[in-house]
């Protein structure tokens, strides 16, 4: 019988005596219940093969090709294919470590991401753990003042703005990037589709809001990111090789934290693409993006 174990946070749960591999219709929708509620899932020693977790992911929706050539799944790795781990220089590596500032998937695609699934291949020895966040709980405990003050609101997201605010030049023409056919808009509260329940919606990638001026509105994105992101409202995942997590994008932000990154991290992702009806953003022009060029990279 499916365990469900709810974490020390104000979201997610570790479920136990279940195989992803072989689920039927009743631990399916026990499962399906439990992300609804808790936004987050732990599945310990999994080991699943790319087809299983592919299958698992695709029982929450349609995937997203991260590459636009087909691949359901693809490799958050600091390794090279000959085997050798990525130096500060390559783009990739410099996506990794971006990919340490809180954010949410695909917030800057015309379609944002329903739901993210990360399986463990390869661990560091220490640190390397993902961390995540609570949105609901970081809305339902604003003050009343700043809840009127973002109602309404809405951000631009930008990958560009992102990666450059973090030292990196995420080049122009990059396709995933979306700069050259504009930036999503989109509210700051988000209003669940299948619960109802409000959230912040935020992170790195959000970076300009119309009709206010850019130093206030990053000063509000700031302020909105620190209250949210604090106990109760955040777990970290201790990753060990056969570990999957998945998580709601749509109230949950996510980061990877630091190790040596002389040591090799491979985690398989496998990514759920957003509804169509809630999930797309008017876009308009990124005209800031290239404003933001970094004066270094980071180390």
């Amino acid at each position: 019988m499916v365990s469900i174990q709810p974490l020390e946070a104000s979201f997610g749960a570790v479920i136990t005596e279940v195989k992803l591999g072989k689920l039927n219709v009743e631990d399916w929708g026990k499962i399906e219940e439990a992300f609804n509620e808790y936004g987050a899932l732990v599945f310990p020693n999994q080991h699943t093969t790319d087809e299983e977790h592919i299958a698992f992911a695709e029982r929450f929706g349609p995937i997203e090709f991260l590459r636009g050539a087909g691949e359901k799944a693809a490799w958050i790795s600091n390794v090279n294919p000959d085997g050798t781990v990525m130096e500060i220089k390559q783009k990739r590596f410099q996506a990794l470590r971006g990919n340490e500032g809180w954010h949410t998937d695909s917030s800057y695609m015309p379609l944002a991401a329903k739901a993210s699934a990360l399986a463990a291949i390869k661990t560091p020895q220490k640190g390397g753990e993902t961390e995540l966040a609570d949105m609901r709980d970081a809305y339902d405990t604003l003050s009343e003042t700043m809840k009127e003050k973002i109602a309404g609101l809405s951000a631009y997201h930008s990958l560009y703005q992102s990666q450059a605010k973090a030292g990196y030049k995420f080049n122009t023409g990059d396709g995933y990037g979306y700069h050259t056919k504009g930036a999503p808009l989109r509210p700051l509260v988000k209003i669940h589709p299948d619960t109802s329940r409000k959230s912040l919606f935020i992170g790195r990638h959000a970076y300009k809001i119309p009709n206010m001026a850019d130093a206030d509105a990053q000063a509000l994105l700031d302020e909105l990111l620190d209250h949210a992101c604090k106990p109760p409202r955040v777990y970290k995942h201790q990753w060990r090789p056969g570990d999957i997590m998945i998580w709601d994008n749509r109230c949950i932000l996510h980061r990877a934290c630091p190790y040596e990154y002389a040591e090799p991290r491979i985690l398989r992702h496998v990514r759920v693409a957003g509804d169509p009806n809630t999930e797309t953003a008017e876009t308009g022009r990124d005209d800031r993006a290239d404003d933001f060029v970094p004066s270094s990279v980071n180390n």
